[in-house]
């Protein structure tokens, strides 16, 4: 992240703010699609954040953490755009490992997972995406919550858990589902 172009944007410079949210787009987009599921909404997401972001910009105190800023009000829009909805929100081991990295022409295990996470109370998906999809580290992950780093690690702890039983098909008493 460029720190300099941050600046510039915190203090207005509304190329500074499309440069950076340009850089940011893609991770942006996945990160709204895995909670709304959807192309248009994902892209609703998505725009209403870069508002929230452009017209509160100048009230970032710590420009080094735009990203995780950034993600932070994302996550916040995505789930106030599935309450309205009232819809379902898209909520380690080497098993989940392998889960999360499924080759992408595995789209009956990529749904799988996905109907999965769905089920996760909403801290167990934000970590889940956080770590996983973005690549965020357990510090960084616990800026973006406003959590502790030990609850965010007892948080991605417990969401492999329930996501490898999910994906194993046992119910909650521990037996395998049919």
């Amino acid at each position: 992240m460029d720190v300099k172009l941050v600046k510039k944007a915190i203090k207005g410079n509304e190329g500074a703010f499309e440069k950076l949210i340009h850089s940011e787009s893609e991770k942006l987009y996945r990160t709204a699609f895995l909670y709304v599921r959807n192309k248009e909404d994902a892209l609703d997401v998505m725009q209403e954040t870069v508002c929230k972001a452009f017209t509160s910009i100048s009230r970032l105190k710590n420009p080094e953490y735009f990203s995780t800023w950034l993600i932070k009000i994302l996550i916040h829009t995505a789930y106030s755009f599935l309450k309205k909805q009232s819809r379902l929100v898209l909520t380690g081991d080497d098993f989940l490992d392998n889960a999360l990295a499924t080759d992408e022409t595995d789209v009956e295990g990529r749904i799988d997972l996905i109907t999965a996470m769905a089920s996760l109370n909403h801290h167990y998906q934000t970590v889940i995406i956080l770590f996983y999809f973005q690549g965020q580290s357990i510090k960084m992950i616990s800026e973006t919550m406003d959590t502790p780093e030990g609850t965010v690690k007892t948080y991605l702890h417990r969401a492999k858990l329930e996501l490898r039983k999910l994906l194993e098909g046992v119910n909650q008493y521990g037996q395998k589902m049919v």
